[in-house]
């Protein structure tokens, strides 16, 4: 819980020592007390007592007094909100090594099936876009609301030689300055939020190097999000050898780090379905400020209400 108006917290203190003062009282009468109880007067001098009633009274009204002074801070929690817009780009690897089987039933199967899940989990006014990339990198779909058309893209990927992990960052972020000068954005206002998603299973091997893609995303103010997609153990076969296929952690959590993205592995298809799941839900969604001093307000009339009238309970006792 935070405070928009924590100045006014500082009213705390004179509640405090009204509180503080109490129990000094309290205090005292009770030595008084002492020093009649030693003599016949005491009872014909201390007036009848109401005991448990009146501290209880006085507690509830002073904790209604620091609710209102809290209500006064404006006290506020986070709440999730989804995103009026933002733009994000997939960016999928689909070079030959994405045909290893090490992942049921293969790379490419369980990376397209995955990604037309997280197609999903977006919500509607989030502007999606997918790039492809191989030995280069292809827009295959402007970022749109257009769900069905991403999908259909996905589902007809094919595979290619090479992988130009550095390209495909390029390619991304020209997606998405060529969607951002389209939108009807006043000079004043701020562009959307933009991200790449970008999932590979191996090393850069043609085109751009990645610290020269890393610089392009860093001028741009746009995060790179990667996911390392598949085991150290695969492999495919080349021209009747078998040639094996690991996949460059370092190179892509280098990527996500140095742009502000978030870095992520996946071994198996139930875990590439949970990353997307919890980039999904990182990218589609964010935290504003509610405002949650009217809890404080009704709480604090309540025990203002049961204070007087426990104070107005004790006070007909005692007449």
């Amino acid at each position: 819980m935070s405070f928009q108006s924590p100045l006014w917290l500082t009213a705390l203190v004179p509640a405090l020592a009204l509180g503080a003062l109490y129990v000094v009282k309290q205090l005292r009468r009770r030595v008084y007390a002492a020093r009649f109880s030693q003599t016949g007067l005491a009872q014909s001098l201390l007036p009848k007592r109401a005991g448990w009633v009146r501290h209880v009274a006085f507690g509830l009204t002073l904790a209604a007094l620091f609710g209102l002074v809290l209500s006064l801070a404006q006290p506020s929690t986070e709440v999730r909100v989804p995103r009026e817009t933002a733009t994000v780009v997939l960016a999928l690897d689909v070079s030959l090594s994405m045909q290893a089987e090490d992942i049921d039933p293969s790379r490419f199967e369980a990376m397209k099936d995955a990604a037309s899940d997280f197609v999903d989990i977006l919500p509607p006014r989030i502007n999606l876009g997918l790039v492809s990339f191989s030995g280069t990198a292809s827009t295959l779909v402007a970022p749109t609301t257009d769900r069905e058309q991403v999908s259909g893209a996905i589902a007809n990927l094919e595979l290619s030689e090479a992988t130009a992990i550095g390209e495909a960052i390029f390619t991304s972020l020209t997606t998405i300055s060529t969607f951002q000068s389209s939108l009807d954005v006043a000079e004043e206002e701020e562009l959307p939020p933009a991200r790449i998603l970008l999932l590979s299973d191996g090393y850069n091997t043609v085109g751009r190097e990645n610290t020269q893609a890393i610089a392009a995303a860093q001028g741009a103010g746009v995060e790179v999000s990667t996911i390392a997609f598949g085991t150290d153990y695969g492999s495919i076969e080349i021209g009747g050898e078998v040639t094996p296929v690991p996949i460059d952690r370092d190179a892509l959590r280098q990527i996500a780090e140095e742009t502000g993205g978030q870095y992520n592995e996946a071994r198996s298809r139930a875990e590439l379905e949970a990353v997307y799941d919890d980039l999904g839900s990182q990218i589609g969604y964010t935290t504003e400020p509610q405002d949650v001093s009217y809890w404080f307000v009704r709480v604090s009339t309540l025990l203002l209400a049961c204070g007087l009238g426990l104070a107005a309970w004790r006070l007909q006792r005692l007449f």
